[in-house]
């Protein structure tokens, strides 16, 4: 079967709500946080109630945590929202000219 490619967009035409297209990431440190704490990915998946892919998701940025979870994530790594999660101004991409 062979398969077209679909041409390369912007990353921030990706965004399915529009209102998300404001030029800015939503970032986290979390792996950081995680590994200070010498929690695994697993361990910490289990102390907040999701699966380890989810942590690894919201790790690489592939996911955003919903405000419940990220609530939750700064619970159990005893850190406040704004030192696990923040936003960054998305590089200009040559894409989206």
């Amino acid at each position: 079967m062979n398969r077209e490619r679909k041409p390369r967009t912007c990353p921030l035409q990706r965004r399915r709500n529009p209102e998300e297209n404001d030029g800015l990431l939503f970032k986290n440190r979390l792996k950081e946080a995680r590994a200070a704490r010498g929690l695994s990915q697993d361990e910490l998946a289990t102390l907040a109630g999701v699966s380890r892919q989810t942590i690894s998701a919201i790790e690489t940025e592939l996911f955003s945590p919903t405000a419940r979870l990220a609530l939750r994530l700064c619970m159990v790594l005893e850190k406040r929202f704004e030192e696990l999660f923040y936003m960054e101004r998305a590089p200009e991409a040559r894409d989206c000219m």
